[in-house]
């Protein structure tokens, strides 16, 4: 453990250090993500692009499943390792670990078997059926590869090695690069070779994983000789990974939710909001990385009572993240026509994309705030907090608000839907933080 990481090192820099390198891995896996749009829109079939973009939420759906085990997990270990207990930290992560490689297999059957009904309620249609088809088949095999990749890459900041889960990430980011345009285009694999591709890239990264932790770590185990978990142990884990999970359940939710009600508008809308999707990630992931970097040290400043350096961290992290959301927001909404035009250079996709793009942009830093508030309330073990910001966004705040603005504004109030949500759940993370937790801070 790297106690003077997280018990000594000025927070800007301690902060920094967790979070740089996880930055690192997402951009990467941001570029690969743009690169795989890339390849996909330069097949020309708006059908298959569209196909690509309404199986979105199933790996969404597998990255709620690993955080269930990844962030319940680093939640529990990080004040166990505050409080000085690496024993019984690491007896959590074998259960972690295990946990997301049973659970992946089990995804991966029910995918499979309900295939045709899920693929329609994504809102699948005759035209981008065979494309979706193809391309879920292969994702959906590949579940218990994906959903374990998200348990060390959480795990090991927990232990201070954030440069290693950005190295297994980054790998798996490279490799799935370099697959994409010899299945895609090489192979003429279309959207299945985009899908193997990403298959691969994760079994990679899973490799460096098992390796590093066998032979690196010190904290954390893959051995299950002598494991035990006691009931309030495993309730502590997923009375926070659960939570942690409904974003990314609530992002395929809201992902579904907004297919389905652009499906009246065309399959060029889906297809436009597909591209609108991947362009947004660019600000997304960069604040998610500043959010989630410092969540080691919440809960390891938690766990060991130090409230002083907690409330340092935090006041650093509402000022950076939502920061960079605005700033990274600004240039995107002046680059729009450009980012477009990169994944598919079609004049009908680009004049439905650029105020598409533009105005998702316009709730960027109040998803910031709800961010940091959300790591925050997940390190400190506040579940009802979490699971309320996590299932609000793009849940059962976005379907109000999609539904009221659909009906009132019809395809104009659909594609202004989630900023308006955005910033509603801003409001109710201040509240939620201000009722939860702040007296109990107060030193």
């Amino acid at each position: 453990m790297e106690n003077t990481l997280f018990e000594k090192m000025p927070v800007p820099k301690a902060y920094m250090k967790l979070a740089v390198p996880v930055m690192l891995s997402n951009v990467l896996m941001l570029v690969y993500n743009m690169v795989d749009m890339y390849f996909i829109a330069g097949t020309g079939n708006t059908d298959l692009v569209a196909g690509v973009a309404v199986c979105t939420p199933v790996f969404t759906f597998m990255v709620a499943v690993g955080d269930i085990f990844g962030l319940g997990g680093s939640s529990v270990i990080s004040r166990l390792f505050g409080e000085g207990r690496t024993e019984d930290g690491k007896r959590i992560s074998v259960f972690a670990f295990y946990g997301a490689l049973l659970f992946g297999a089990l995804i991966a059957a029910v995918l499979l078997l309900f295939r045709t009904p899920l693929l329609r309620m994504l809102g699948a249609n005759e035209g981008t059926m065979p494309y979706a088809s193809a391309y879920y088949a292969i994702i959906a095999a590949g579940a218990p590869f994906a959903v374990f990749s998200l348990v060390p890459t959480n795990l090991l900041r927990t232990e201070g090695f954030a440069s290693a889960a950005m190295v297994g990430s980054i790998a798996g980011s490279v490799v799935n690069m370099i697959l994409d345009p010899l299945f895609i285009f090489g192979l003429r694999m279309g959207a299945a070779g985009a899908a193997l591709a990403t298959v691969i890239g994760n079994i990679c990264a899973d490799v460096y994983y098992v390796w590093f932790i066998l032979n690196k770590s010190k904290v954390l185990s893959l051995v299950p000789k002598g494991f035990h978990i006691s009931a309030d142990e495993l309730k502590a884990v997923l009375s926070i990974g659960i939570p942690a999970s409904i974003t990314n359940v609530m992002q395929s939710f809201g992902m579904m939710l907004l297919n389905r009600f652009l499906l009246p508008y065309g399959n060029d809308k889906i297809a436009a909001m597909g591209i609108v999707s991947k362009s947004i990630m660019i600000v997304i992931m960069i604040m998610v990385s500043f959010s989630f970097g410092g969540q080691p040290l919440y809960g390891y400043l938690y766990g060991s009572g130090n409230k002083k350096r907690m409330k340092e961290v935090m006041r650093f992290a509402y000022k950076l993240v939502p920061g960079i959301g605005l700033v990274l927001s600004a240039v995107l909404f002046a680059a729009a026509p450009l980012m477009i035009r990169i994944f598919m250079d079609d004049p009908a996709i680009i004049s439905i994309g650029v105020p598409m793009l533009r105005r998702v942009l316009c709730g960027m830093p109040f998803i910031g705030l709800v961010m940091v508030t959300t790591c925050i309330f997940q390190a400190t073990g506040k579940a009802l907090g979490a699971f309320l910001l996590s299932a609000g966004r793009q849940g059962y705040v976005y379907l109000i608000v999609i539904v009221a603005a659909s009906s009132l504004f019809g395809y104009n109030g659909v594609i202004s839907a989630q900023p308006a949500a955005d910033v509603i759940t801003a409001l109710l993370a201040f509240l939620l933080f201000r009722y939860m937790l702040a007296g109990e801070l107060q030193e």
